[in-house]
């Protein structure tokens, strides 16, 4: 398996980034490599549409059957498999800790980038928050600049938490976005374990690292003949809880003892 994607910069979710992706992923498929291992919606959807030969394994936040990606989950019948990192219930358990770490909230900002998962989470945040004595407001992130205001525009009312959706632009910029929450001490859960090692509050969703060691396990598979339309795409069943107990003394958040029973991991 090829594994030079000469690029020299790498990020965790979203593939390399030199230029555009379709130009990345044209230079990436022109190296003819026996197994493609990409990360994040936007890349998957970008190596797709440039091979259906090459054996692809993925790790996504994506539906890859809304996409038309694979046929199904079960059987995806084409030249690429892998695991969701991501499930829609998630979404509520988002919302539902936050209220429960901070029980004052009544308003949530969603801070977004342009990543499919977006399409799937909003529906079901929005659903779920006026159960939860809560409103919420999207707001779409960008460059830090864009971050700064989305975060300004965030505590512009009282009793705000935010809750910031996974991709490359918020993972890039997530000391500044953790920064930017101690700064104006704004609760937030982060939908990956990368914030709260940063300084961030709490996150809850898989283990990305496992999901990296199963895709790999994939590609392995792959390389010793089998092929990714046999193997089913895997969805989560376990998730994990990540409180960093330090930023909530920080803002003087009382952690309930079934949240510190709860979490896999206590940040001090």
């Amino acid at each position: 398996m090829d594994r030079r994607p000469q690029c020299p910069n790498r990020v965790s979710s979203g593939g390399w980034q030199c230029g555009s992706r379709r130009p990345q992923a044209a230079e990436l498929i022109e190296l003819k490599p026996d197994v493609i291992l990409t990360t994040g919606g936007t890349a998957l959807v970008s190596v797709l549409r440039l091979t259906r030969s090459i054996p692809v394994v993925f790790v996504t936040d994506s539906d890859p059957v809304a996409l038309g990606l694979v046929s199904s989950l079960a059987r995806p019948g084409g030249n690429a498999t892998g695991f969701i990192s991501f499930s829609a219930d998630i979404a509520s358990k988002w919302l539902q800790l936050l209220k429960e770490i901070s029980p004052g909230l009544t308003r949530v900002a969603i801070l977004k980038s342009a990543n499919p998962q977006a399409t799937v989470t909003l529906p079901v945040i929005e659903g779920a928050a006026p159960g939860l004595g809560l409103r919420s407001v999207a707001i779409d992130i960008g460059g830090s600049a864009d971050i700064e205001r989305s975060v300004s525009e965030a505590m512009a009312e009282p009793n705000t938490g935010l809750l910031v959706l996974a991709g490359a632009t918020a993972l890039s910029h997530r000391d500044l976005i953790v920064g930017l929450a101690a700064r104006h001490r704004l609760p937030a859960m982060y939908s990956n374990a990368a914030f709260p090692r940063a300084g961030g509050l709490m996150s809850y969703g898989v283990d990305r690292r496992e999901r990296m060691v199963q895709a790999a396990g994939y590609a392995d598979r792959i390389l010793r003949g089998e092929k990714p339309a046999n193997l089913p795409v895997q969805t989560p069943t376990v998730f994990e809880l990540v409180l960093n107990v330090r930023t909530a003394r920080m803002l003087e958040l009382a952690l309930p003892p079934h949240l510190l029973a709860l979490a896999s991991e206590l940040i001090e």
